[in-house]
């Protein structure tokens, strides 16, 4: 199958992630396909495709099948293949329970070309509801009604779609199935602000602060920011209309070059979002940029699926970031996949002393299911489907002493 890299319960294969930065810097830069090795976006798609053709069941690759034999996919979600129809037969318990999602994976996955082109624009603009009025999807896209039937119906007669899906070799999906996809691809982009503006409610953090409000998100992967437009975050600024600015600096030791910004203790003008990245581990980044008085202590700090409970080398990874957070009582909010990992998640911390705060399913969640590609037919995960924040510690007497 390739490379692939591990974050947590969900594994992404490398030859999945690359294709998507090269388009995107094919459609910008007027660089060549064939210049990545492509003659044309339909080989592109294909290749991409391919990451995905292995017996679901017996794991055969299509280079150890005989001349006689080719891997068909499941017409029902057309996301796994089967080397022949006893696999198929004796696979089908199983997968029959995640088919329909894996179907809405296989669409999305294509239909995220038009985020990474920039032809799918996010539909943005002051809210018309009071923010406390607005507590999950479902009210979110209520205010954003006919805005969103707007863009959706714009995009779905674009020239950009009919192009996506001449490229791709498949039978276009229906319009309803189109909308469904791009309602949650655009779930996808917005959980993360959406996310930081659910901690800034809980944890009581004032927007209102003169000289703007700061959020540290660490861990940041190099896709995370490579992908990440200046007009991502918007919505966290009309979430708290009247802010008097809002900086998000992203850690991490992959975060892209391109997204790599200085950061200063300089005051944000009210109403105006700033982001900006920093390549370290969040401990060396508070010792070189916030010990030294750079830059000012964070309001928040969050972390998107750290998956620290994964295992013991991101544990010890983690670990000088998690005490610091708990000594420096930073109000801290992260995120995890799903309640397995949650209930990970929470004992570890209850073994730090951490002070858990609140815990529960996130109302932002992406509503876009993330296959694990290892394991097709293993149930697909949504990101930040649950959260926890925590506040200092849970018995400081005791540390103190």
């Amino acid at each position: 199958m390739g490379d692939i890299r591990d974050f947590g319960d969900t594994l992404f294969p490398i030859a999945v992630l690359l294709p998507c930065c090269l388009y995107r810097l094919v459609i910008d830069g007027g660089i060549p396909v064939s210049g990545f090795g492509f003659q044309c976006p339909q080989e592109m798609f294909q290749r991409m495709e391919d990451t995905f053709r292995f017996c679901a069941h017996c794991r055969a690759l299509p280079s150890n099948l005989s001349d006689s034999k080719v891997l068909q996919h499941c017409k029902r979600c057309r996301n796994v293949y089967y080397c022949g129809p006893e696999c198929q037969r004796s696979d089908w318990p199983v997968h029959r329970k995640v088919c329909q999602e894996l179907r809405l994976v296989a669409v999305d996955r294509l239909m995220e070309w038009l985020l990474a082109t920039g032809d799918f624009v996010l539909p943005s603009g002051p809210w018309s509801w009071p923010a406390e009025d607005v507590q999950d999807w479902n009210t979110w896209f209520s205010m954003r009604g006919l805005q969103i039937d707007a863009t959706l119906n714009a995009i779905l007669g674009s020239h950009a779609m009919t192009s996506l899906w001449a490229s791709v070799g498949r039978p276009r999906p229906d319009p309803d199935d189109l909308k469904g996809s791009l309602r949650r691809l655009l779930t996808d982009v917005l959980s993360r602000p959406l996310t930081l503006g659910l901690g800034f409610r809980v944890l009581g953090i004032d927007v209102r602060k003169t000289g703007g409000s700061a959020v540290h998100v660490v861990g940041a992967s190099h896709v995370e920011t490579f992908l990440t437009r200046s007009g991502d975050y918007d919505e966290l600024g009309y979430m708290f209309s009247g802010h008097l600015g809002l900086h998000v600096i992203m850690v991490g030791v992959d975060v892209s070059a391109d997204f790599l910004h200085s950061t200063s203790a300089s005051p944000l003008e009210p109403g105006t979002i700033q982001l900006s990245g920093h390549r370290s581990l969040y401990h060396d980044f508070w010792e070189e940029q916030i010990e030294t008085g750079k830059i000012a202590y964070p309001d928040m700090v969050v972390a998107f699926h750290p998956g620290f409970h994964a295992s013991l080398n991101l544990m010890e990874a983690w670990l000088p970031t998690l005490l610091l957070l708990r000594d420096y009582k930073i109000p801290t909010l992260i995120t995890v996949y799903s309640h397995q990992e949650l209930a990970a998640s929470l004992q570890i911390l209850v073994n730090l002393d951490i002070h858990v705060t609140a815990y529960g399913a996130n109302p932002f969640t992406s509503l876009k299911p993330e296959q694990v590609y290892s394991n097709p037919n293993k149930q697909p995960v949504y990101c930040s489907a649950y959260y926890i924040m925590f506040l200092g510690s849970s018995c400081p007497l005791d540390r103190d002493n």
